[in-house]
Formats: structure tokens, sequence, C-alpha cells
């Protein structure tokens, strides 16, 4: 049975418009307590970013939860991970986490999970769907009688138990000391966590964009644009630069040189390391859009890979399926089961540090062992809502045939739909640019065709 509400990652759009509003927070909150209180639910704890809407939205699914009965334990601004992390050390029975990670200030999103770190279950998430469809379609939202309301309290020392959680990934032998590392926390989430957790570490922390006033998360900052954190790091003649994004599940890094090391080379370098000293549980989880320059290098070293579907929920379900602990996206939404449940960018940003002081050298030799292809990605606009159509026909699947044997071994042919505009992307890789380029415009004019 298909959801009306929850995606792959909660409920999300634009602050205002439906189903972003307090009303559909509060029935929300509400369909998600009567559900959770079912199972035994005493409290969930809920985490925020920085978007001023969220405090909006966090009062609505607070009353929401209250009315049936679960009681909230309020956090604040905090990562996305670290609410995860959190529920389980406050001993909540579940989670919320109210954001839009790296989208706009705009937007914003809210999604459950329980207190192991993982999203709800099938069944639960129906459920809330079925009660949450009474509430706004038959008003049929109601209220345990006063007694039985759940109560409310605010937690003011969650942000240092999340640091300390986050410096014990750290090699107690190891030390930042002497190191300089400048730190974009996007005006986000992060701001007043990342920025301590180097520094409690020893490095010499030059922190920017840690300065959110409700709107100008992910503004041209963070993990999705790095202009100023490279300028940063060439200025202040930095070892390296860390961003992350607006709720810190994403993590990109650029080196002394100024140039972005993205996240198919955060897992190279986490993939080596581990293999090195021998704690490697099998082998790397990718995605479909992971560069194939990855796949070779771990292949080099006799590490197995896997692909995934584009999406990090998916990347987890073959992490589980395998047994194996590391995976990742391009994007920098680097998983490690070992050390964390879902996406966490700080913690995956101590392990790439803790591999450079292993390794005795810099992020930009570490890395170079892993040489990415040249990537074309096309966007071809559709006219109707045909793609599975088109890129199932004859004529489509020849000119992939063409382009793959033209590439060999050299290179790869991705084609898929988009999941939110009539679009087709074909991506293209290979050892050559030209002939990435060549042979994707001659897919993307099958499919026009």
């Amino acid at each position: 049975m298909s959801r009306k509400y929850f995606g792959t990652d909660g409920v999300r759009g634009k602050v205002g418009t439906f189903p972003i509003t307090p009303d559909f927070a509060m029935k929300l909150g509400w369909a998600a307590g009567k559900v959770l209180a079912s199972t035994g639910t005493q409290e969930v704890l809920i985490g925020k970013d920085t978007r001023s809407s969220g405090y909006m939205l966090e009062s609505a699914i607070e009353a929401g939860l209250s009315a049936a009965g679960v009681n909230v334990a309020l956090i604040g601004p905090m990562p996305t991970p670290a609410v995860a992390y959190l529920a389980s050390t406050f001993r909540a029975d579940a989670g919320v986490v109210i954001s839009a990670s790296h989208n706009p200030h705009y937007d914003n999103g809210i999604k459950f999970f329980s207190n192991s770190g993982t999203k709800l279950n099938d069944e639960q998430e129906l459920e809330i769907e079925a009660l949450l469809e009474q509430a706004l379609n038959h008003n049929a939202m109601d209220c345990v009688s006063s007694e039985l309301l759940g109560k409310v309290r605010r937690i003011t020392d969650a942000a240092g138990r999340y640091i300390e959680f986050c410096k014990g990934v750290f090699a107690k032998d190891l030390t930042l000391a002497g190191m300089k590392i400048v730190v974009d926390s996007a005006n986000g989430a992060a701001y007043h966590i990342a920025p301590n957790v180097y520094r409690e570490l020893g490095a010499e922390v030059i922190s920017i964009n840690d300065k959110p006033d409700g709107v100008n998360i992910n503004d041209h900052c963070g993990a999705t644009h790095l202009d100023s954190l490279q300028t940063a790091v060439m200025v202040h003649e930095a070892d390296l630069g860390i961003a992350l994004d607006g709720d810190a599940d994403r993590i990109m890094f650029v080196d002394h040189n100024g140039h972005v090391v993205d996240g198919d080379q955060i897992l190279y370098i986490l993939a080596r390391a581990a293999k090195l000293n021998g704690t490697l549980q099998g082998g790397v989880v990718g995605t479909l859009m992971s560069n194939l320059g990855l796949e070779l290098a771990l292949k080099e070293m006799d590490i197995p890979f896997r692909r995934a579907k584009v999406g990090d929920r998916y990347v987890v379900e073959q992490l589980k399926e395998t047994g194996w602990k590391l995976g990742g996206e391009g994007s920098g939404h680097i998983l490690h089961l070992d050390h964390a449940s879902t996406g966490d960018g700080v913690v995956a940003s101590l392990l790439v540090l803790q591999a450079v002081l292993e390794s005795k050298q810099s992020l930009a030799e570490l890395v170079s062992g892993m040489q990415k292809l040249p990537q074309v990605l096309l966007n071809v606009r559709l006219t109707a809502n045909n793609a599975d159509e088109i890129i199932a026909s004859s004529a489509v699947k020849q000119a992939v045939i063409e382009a793959e044997t033209v590439l060999g071994n050299n290179g790869r042919v991705l084609l898929r739909k988009s999941g939110t505009e009539p679009l087709i992307r074909v991506m293209v890789e290979s050892t050559d640019p030209e002939m990435s380029q060549t042979q994707a415009e001659h897919i993307a004019n099958a499919v026009r065709s």
C-alpha cells in the first residue's frame, strides 16, 4: 500500500503550504502519538534545525503528542544524527526531527524514527496515515482526559552529551593539536556542535557560517555551496576545511589546495583506512550515481562494492542485507553503522581526520589514490509523464547498447527518471571526457526522439 504523506525522508514541503502547516503538524503529532502509545511509548524526543519555522512546527507537534497522552522532551536545534543518538541516551521511545536538511529556509520537514535510530516500520507509518486522514477529513482528532495529557520537558545538556559521543569515535591516542581546520556549519543545526568537537580534540578552528538567524540556513554555504569554505581555507592557510549541511547529516571536505573532496572520495579514504587496519567488514555500498573511479579504486584493493538506488535509505537496506558497515553517496551522506545508525557528518569527519593522522599524509595525498572519472549529466525534459515508457523503448535501449559498446570497460551509462520532475537523467562517465559528452548526447537524442 502506497503512502500519501510519508516520503523516503518523512513529510517535507514548503512552509505554509499543505502539508507543512500548523494544523497538519498538530494532527500528525496526534496520529503518531496514538499509534506509538498503543505500543507502549511514553516519551518522544523532538529536535530541529535552525529554521524559524521549526518553532511553529515544534509547538504544533508537541500539542498533538500531548493530546494523545505522550510525553515530550525538547532538545532544541540539534543535528539529525544527534536526535537519533539522544533518543536512545535519554531513554525516549521515539524521536522526531524537524528539518529539510540541505533545502532552503522556506522548506521544512518532519520525520519520525525509533529510539534505535531507524525509521518507523511500514505498519506504523500506514497506521499513522490512516488516523491522520480521519483527523484531517473528518475532524476526528480527540484528546485524552486532562490527567492523562502528555507532559513536556526541556533538556538543557543535550549538546554537551552529543559532543562527548562524537569525541568518543576518535581514537584516544590521537589528537588534532597542530592542525588548523576551517569549519562551515551552514548556519544550521551543528553551529554550536561541530566547531567545539574539533576544538576539544585539540585543533585550531576557524568557524564560518555559524550564526543562524532562522533564514540563512544553507544560504550559499555549507556542504552544497563550498565557495566560501574554499576561500577561507586558502586565506587562513588551513590544513583542510569541513562543510556540513543544515541538519549535519552530510559532510564535504576541502583540502589545503582548495580542492573539494566529496562523498565518493570520503568513502575511498575510509575504506582504505579500514582495509589497512583490518577493521573493514565486507565491502562498501555506494549508489547508482557513485563515480566509477570509486569502484575501480576499491577493486584495486580487493574491496567488494555494491550499488544501491539513490537515497540513503537504500544504502542502509543494502548494508543490512550484506552485513557490511560502510556506505554512502557522493553528496556526502556517509554511513558507518559501527558508529551511528544514520548518516552523521561530524562522526564521518572525525573518521577521515583519524585516517589522515594515522597515514601521516595530507588529505590531498590521501585522496590521490582514487581518480574520479569525468562525468556528464544531461537532463532531458519530457512533455508528458512517460519516462518509464521512453526508457523501455527499443530506440533508447539501442542507443544505450551502442554507447556501452564504445565505452567498453572504461566507462558506464546510467538512465533514470527524476522523482520530482518530468525529466530523464542521462549520465555517462568514462576516462575520456569528450567520449562521455558524445555518448551522453547520443543517448539524449534518442530519448528526445
